[in-house]
Parts: C-alpha cells; sequence; structure tokens
C-alpha cells in the first residue's frame, strides 16, 4: 500500500464514521493516527456525548473486531485478562479468555475502577501482550484501546496513575455540540428508541486487519527528517524546563509524538512530516502527560495553554 491508499482509506473511514456520528471530526482524526500509528486514545466529556457510540463506528468503519469492558468498583484484573479454569473432562486447566483479547477495546468509564485493576492494561497496551499465571499470550498487532472518563463526577471515581496515562497517545476532550450539530443530532435520533448499532445506520465495513495493517507499514515509511526530530525532542525537553510544569512529557511522549506525526502526514497524502504535523498533534499528545506547576494552578492556567505557549516558544524548522 501506498500513501495515496492510505490516505484514501482514512478518508473512507471518516465518511463511513460521519454517517451516524455528527461533530467529532476532530475525534475520528486522532483515532485515525492512532490506529495507523500503533497507540491508544482516551477521550474525556461529559455523558450523552457519544463517546461509546464514536468507538463502535469506528471499529464498524475500520473492520476491527469489537470488544467492551464496562468498568465498575467491583471489577478484578481476571475480568478484563481472563482466567486458567481446571477442566474436569481432560484433568487439564483451559484458558477462557477475557475481552481484552480483541483488536478494538473500548474501556468504558475506565477511571470507575481502582488502579489494580486500570493496571491490567498496563503491559497490554505497551507491548500488546497479557500474562496470566505466567505464561504470556500475545493480543493482536492491531490492539487499541479506546477509553473513556466522565470529567464530572468525583465520587466513586479513581484519577488514572500517571504510567496509565502516559500510555495514551491522546487525550481528546470531547465538548457538547454546536446548535447547528445538535439540531442535526436531534433530526436524525429524536425519532429513535435506544441507540441503533452502527449497521443500522448505514456504517459499512471498508477495511479489514490485513489492510490496516498494510497501511501502517505504509506510514512507518514516511520521512520524518533530522530536523523534524530535533524539533520534538525540544519540544518535549521544553515542557520539562518551564516553571508552569511540575512534571513534563517522557521519552516516550517523544517517540509516539513523531510516530504519530508520521501518520498525520500520511493520512494527509505525504510521504514525509512538517512541523505543522508535530504542532497540530503535540495538545492532544501532552495535555495528560504533564502536571501543573502549584503556582499555575493557583494562577488558574491550564495545560493547553502552557503547552500552547511552548509551541508558539520552540522554534520549528524551516
Amino acid at each position: 500500500m501506498n500513501i495515496e491508499e492510505v490516505k484514501a482509506l482514512g478518508d473512507a473511514i471518516r465518511a463511513e464514521v460521519g454517517k451516524a456520528v455528527v461533530g467529532l471530526d476532530e475525534a475520528v482524526e486522532l483515532m485515525l493516527v492512532a490506529l495507523f500509528a500503533s497507540g491508544h486514545i482516551l477521550l474525556e466529556g461529559p455523558p450523552g456525548t457519544a463517546k461509546t457510540f464514536l468507538a463502535q463506528c469506528f471499529a464498524r468503519a475500520a473492520g476491527l473486531d469489537y470488544g467492551r469492558i464496562q468498568f465498575t468498583p467491583d471489577l478484578l484484573p481476571g475480568d478484563i485478562l481472563g482466567s486458567n479454569l481446571f477442566n474436569f473432562q481432560t484433568s487439564q486447566f483451559t484458558l477462557t479468555r477475557g475481552p481484552i483479547f480483541t483488536e478494538l477495546l473500548l474501556a468504558d468509564e475506565i477511571n470507575r475502577t481502582p488502579p489494580k485493576t486500570q493496571a491490567a492494561l498496563l503491559e497490554a497496551m505497551q507491548e500488546r501482550t497479557v500474562t496470566i499465571d505466567g505464561i504470556d499470550h500475545k493480543l493482536s498487532d492491531r490492539f487499541m484501546v479506546v477509553a473513556t472518563q466522565n470529567p464530572i463526577e468525583s465520587q466513586g471515581v479513581y484519577p488514572l496513575p500517571e504510567a496509565q496515562l502516559d500510555r495514551f497517545l491522546f487525550k481528546f476532550e470531547v465538548g457538547y455540540p454546536s446548535l447547528e450539530q445538535e439540531l442535526k443530532i436531534v433530526a436524525q435520533q429524536g425519532a429513535r428508541f435506544g441507540m441503533p448499532k452502527p449497521d443500522e445506520w448505514g456504517v459499512s465495513r471498508v477495511a479489514d486487519h490485513a489492510t490496516i495493517s498494510a497501511a501502517a507499514d505504509a506510514v512507518a515509511g514516511a520521512r520524518l527528517a533530522d530536523e523534524v526530530v530535533d524539533y520534538v525532542v525540544r519540544l518535549i525537553r521544553a515542557t520539562r524546563s518551564t516553571g508552569d510544569l511540575q512534571i513534563g512529557a517522557s521519552p516516550r511522549a517523544a517517540a509516539t509524538l513523531a510516530a504519530a506525526a508520521r501518520a498525520h502526514a500520511a493520512l494527509d497524502g505525504r510521504d514525509f512530516v512538517l512541523p505543522d504535523d508535530v504542532k497540530k498533534l503535540a495538545p492532544a499528545a501532552l495535555r495528560h502527560r504533564v502536571i501543573l506547576s502549584p503556582a499555575a494552578e493557583i494562577d488558574g492556567r491550564t495545560a493547553d495553554a502552557i503547552i500552547a505557549g511552548l509551541i508558539e516558544q520552540v522554534e520549528a524548522p524551516r
């Protein structure tokens, strides 16, 4: 697959998701980048803003196997990974696979479960492997986590630990739709009871595992000039030297941002990365990886505002 075919594939997936989901074009773009860059995405927004439905439609359009875990306070790691159960007929232990053995995993309301259970995803998100009773089990090479969380409620939730957050390529903040978008949503769905499945909205599969893997291979071949690599590293290091941030972004953030920039370039039909690719993706790639300093919090500053300032300060290659 060449870069032009990657762009066409991305356009086709966008069009299919757009048949059912209104007003989340930027989220779909980031999900496409994450898919082709082998990353994961965290969607944060109030209830009823189509986060779950977006994940369902995206999986359908991309031809990915879809699994869902509803995170609750009593969820255990074995409920995610699976467990070895003794078979009395064969006198052997048999692995019962958990819902993590899929391609696109929706971790719904991920912050409603304790850190011990959240940690069950750490190995899977980084290495695409899970360990059960000391035995490694490989996940799909296209394994992708789409996690959701509600930022409004504070009771009965467990903030995601930094190690967990750092494994998400992007964090996208889902807001309420515009007036025009909400009018369209109500016109489309106001007469329906419940939420129909993606195929009932006419969302078709336009890809499969082999197609997505071929596209990811093509994306990895996009040219990343030394000047752009230097720009990515200087931008990441700037988050560690500013007094506005108590903790800056990790080296993993630099590597994944570079991979994401390759995917963004390919989806734009280019086989080379521009500094603008990095600039566009940096807010979503960094906002969850930094911690504000006490002074910045007192001043009411936000991570997005500080990151935007750093993007302006760090000189980009021409």
